[in-house]
């Protein structure tokens, strides 16, 4: 009697991954996180705009939340700054020597490289520091670098109630050149935003530049004219190679806090300034916006994994 076995029917060869591909776009069905195409982003950017302009306002908000003084510290914490530089720079160093109005001088230079160096510090944290948001919620990651960059020019205009009224109490006259201090915060914005995007990737990637950053923003700050005119002191300093005064003008943060003073300070003259300024101002926020925001983009799946 012959034995029947059972043998258990032959089993189909596995999909191919191009099969695979080609059945879910035929379901409309595509891979999760995926980074979207540059038009797609921007337009979903824009979509989530007034998220933006929430969450930026929140973190304000509570930025100050658990002090006595609250939101008070959003002008005294420059103000405090300014105090101390004066002190050290100003009197024990006489850096204020030739330097007109040099108190309206430093508290200018001050607010507007505490704009700078607090949107850099706040973009390094955006991504490392909000994982759990990244990771809960699909929304385009630039966001969350540009409401910091926000936040702090939400802080700045504030803290420029305080400084109009330090150039009015020091005898600076209004004038008409006053409007320019606009265009250099929207260009000033530009470059912020962007520089903050580079670091929230690179801060997303590698958290440990967060503990680095406040050593090179020092340095950067003491090269930037906060403390000092750059023109002042390359005149005063004959050996100095001929491109240091011009290379150190050139900087973006010193461009953007040379601006504001010569909008400002009707003592601070053009020919302070680099030449073709506003086109330097216009090049650099170009460059660091546009730029920043597409090598953020080209992360864009990245964020919130590993």
């Amino acid at each position: 009697m012959s034995q029947v076995l059972d043998t258990p029917p032959p089993t189909a060869p596995a999909p191919s991954e191009a099969g695979l591909a080609a059945l879910a776009a035929r379901h409309g069905l595509s891979v999760s996180g995926a980074r979207p195409s540059l038009p797609e982003y921007i337009r979903q950017l824009w979509a989530r705009r007034h998220f933006i302009t929430a969450f930026s306002t929140a973190k304000l908000t509570a930025q100050y939340s658990q002090a006595k003084l609250g939101q008070v510290w959003q002008v005294m914490t420059p103000l405090l700054n300014a105090a101390v530089y004066y002190f050290i720079f100003g009197v024990l160093m006489n850096t204020k020597r030739g330097v007109q109005d040099y108190i309206p001088f430093l508290v200018t230079g001050v607010f507007i490289w505490t704009f700078t160096q607090s949107s850099i510090m706040a973009g390094t944290r955006a991504i490392s520091g909000n994982l759990g948001l990244v990771r809960a919620l699909h929304f385009p990651r630039a966001a969350l670098p540009i409401s910091f960059a926000l936040q702090q020019l939400q802080q700045l205009l504030f803290s420029m109630a305080a400084l109009l009224v330090i150039l009015l109490c020091f005898g600076v006259p209004v004038t008409a050149s006053w409007a320019l201090a606009i265009p250099a915060l929207v260009l000033q914005f530009t470059f912020n935003a962007g520089i903050a995007m580079i670091m929230a990737r690179m801060g997303a990637k590698t958290p440990d530049i967060a503990q680095l950053m406040p050593f090179v923003l020092r340095t950067w700050m003491y090269v930037s004219g906060v403390m000092f005119s750059i023109d002042h002191m390359a005149g005063q300093h004959k050996n100095l190679p001929s491109w240091v005064g011009p290379v150190l003008q050139a900087n973006p943060a010193a461009v953007y806090i040379d601006l504001m003073r010569f909008s400002l300070i009707d003592s601070f003259h053009s020919s302070q300034l680099p030449p073709h300024v506003w086109a330097i101002a216009a090049g650099w926020a170009l460059l660091a916006g546009v730029g920043g925001f597409i090598y953020f983009w080209k992360a864009e799946e990245t964020y919130g994994r590993g």
